[in-house]
């Protein structure tokens, strides 16, 4: 009897282990994210996507569900990423969100306000949903995107930020492709 249950208790604890890295529904997905963010790098994204967004399938696609609001969230990851070395956001948004409003969708345009606020002295570009979908899809394939799911049940408000390298631009990458034509 002892032997049965000690097996089961480490079968438990086994099942316990593999769901420790699970998102909980409170501060565990920020936790997460600090953890990922310093192995994430140029070419790799992070998404904040409403309720409904796919659990896309490609193996480097991580999805994580938040139990929290798409303000807060969006407002958390660029908190991080302000405070990262290596990495910085290039933000798009759906390209649907622009003309969607509260007669389509009731309570679009309190969070476009919110959600521009927060965004605002940055370039957010807008691409269609789908075709982000696709471009996700593709990323996958080769480097890691986080999907952040939030509580959001509004259409089209999904952000993605595609990490690119904080401390060298396409600026120096253009000056030191000059300098090496010249060699």
């Amino acid at each position: 009897m002892i032997k049965a249950t000690l097996i089961v208790a480490l079968v438990l604890l086994g099942i316990v282990g593999v769901f420790a890295d699970a998102p909980s529904h409170s501060a565990g997905w920020k936790n997460l994210l600090r953890e990922q963010l310093p192995i994430l790098g140029h070419r790799n994204w992070i998404v904040v996507a409403d309720s409904a967004y796919p659990a896309q399938n490609s193996s480097g696609i991580v999805t994580i569900e938040t139990g929290a609001t798409q303000i807060e969230v969006v407002q958390e990851v660029l908190r991080q990423l302000g405070t990262s070395k290596h990495v910085t956001p290039i933000i798009y948004v759906d390209a649907e969100l622009k003309p969607l409003n509260d007669h389509l969708a009731p309570g679009v345009d309190r969070y476009k306000k919110d959600l521009y606020k927060l965004l605002k002295g940055r370039s957010v570009q807008g691409v269609l949903h789908g075709d982000m979908i696709a471009k996700l899809d593709e990323s996958g394939k080769t480097f890691k995107v986080v999907i952040l799911k939030t509580t959001m049940t509004l259409p089209y408000t999904s952000v993605f930020l595609n990490l690119d390298c904080k401390y060298w631009g396409p600026e120096k990458e253009k000056q030191l492709r000059e300098i090496m034509k010249k060699k």
